[in-house]
């Protein structure tokens, strides 16, 4: 059929199991297949939200997104981000989510790794799938995750590599850039599902994930996964990266696209420290330009900070 005509888009394929078929379909379609990569339902897909304008963080963009955009609340997003995207998740009541994820590891996940990782050991990966759940918005630590699954860190390093392939973590990778010096080389760690992480972690509840000590990471999660999903989905794609130096002195997120850099802090309060974008002066040592920035936070409307950064409502990226 493909011979006889020119048109395009004739066939689709889909399906979860990617490990082999990718394998496969770089080996015998190369040049003639398109790949799309397909995340788990961001909050604005389940909330029916269509921005129509692209987002480049300048004051203009978030306030013609702030026109149709819901309210910007925490306990919504927050159920978001103890929920996931996941299609029978989200149709899914507290229980019946527990059960969910519990088949969705041992059914899905564990025969995948199994398959294609040759891990055969499902004691020791359950273990590492928490120990990983439990370093989320961190950088990796091999050391960490080897220790709490009791492997070696090679197998660690292994392991947190299938689990890149399958689309379970999303490793953000370091700023790199030759005129700064001592930047740090290691990813940071996140779930592609926020879902996921937190039944990993046992947060039972919206509430104790909210209230509890690790919320500002699940947020810091949430942020970026939405933002990847958004850049996937774009026809503006953008590189995203982290910065953070041997002083510790750490850019929660940069957006790199046509040539500009969006540096983006991310905090879980309503009101955080506008001081906190005095850290983006250090991007101004390189030959790149600085485009709008901001902090990415539980901000109800956006609010200018300076010319280029604003405080930036979660519910607007």
């Amino acid at each position: 059929m493909c011979d006889e005509t020119e048109e395009r888009g004739l066939f689709w394929l889909t399906g979860s199991q990617q490990y082999k078929r990718m394998k496969n379909i770089r080996d015998t379609l190369a040049g003639r297949i398109g790949i799309l990569e397909l995340y788990s339902f961001s909050k604005n897909e389940v909330d029916g939200e269509v921005f129509t304008n692209k987002l480049d963080f300048s004051l203009p963009c978030l306030l013609e997104r702030q026109k149709t955009a819901k309210k910007n609340d925490i306990v919504d997003v927050f159920q978001h981000i103890w929920r996931g995207g996941m299609p029978d998740a989200l149709r899914a009541d507290a229980e019946q989510r527990q059960e969910y994820f519990n088949s969705y590891i041992e059914t899905y996940l564990m025969r995948d790794v199994a398959e294609e990782g040759g891990i055969t050991d499902s004691v020791r990966f359950r273990k590492f799938l928490t120990a990983c759940a439990a370093l989320t918005a961190e950088q990796v630590n091999y050391k960490t995750l080897a220790e709490a699954a009791e492997i070696s860190q090679p197998t660690a390093k292994e392991w947190l590599r299938i689990l890149q392939g399958l689309g379970i973590v999303y490793l953000l990778p370091p700023f790199a850039n030759n005129e700064l010096k001592r930047l740090t080389k290691t990813p940071k760690l996140y779930f592609c599902d926020t879902g996921l992480c937190a039944y990993l972690s046992m947060w039972l509840t919206r509430d104790t994930l909210m209230n509890g000590a690790a919320n500002g990471h699940y947020f810091e999660n949430y942020v970026v996964i939405e933002l990847l999903k958004s850049f996937s989905y774009s026809a503006d794609r953008a590189n995203l990266t982290y910065y953070r130096d041997s002083n510790a002195k750490e850019i929660d997120l940069i957006a790199e696209e046509n040539g500009l850099v969006h540096p983006l802090e991310i905090k879980k309060s309503a009101n955080p420290d506008r001081r906190e974008i005095k850290k983006y002066e250090v991007l101004d040592k390189t030959t790149l330009e600085r485009g709008s920035g901001g902090i990415v936070c539980m901000c109800e409307e956006v609010i200018p900070i300076d010319q280029k950064n604003c405080f930036i409502p979660c519910n607007l990226i």
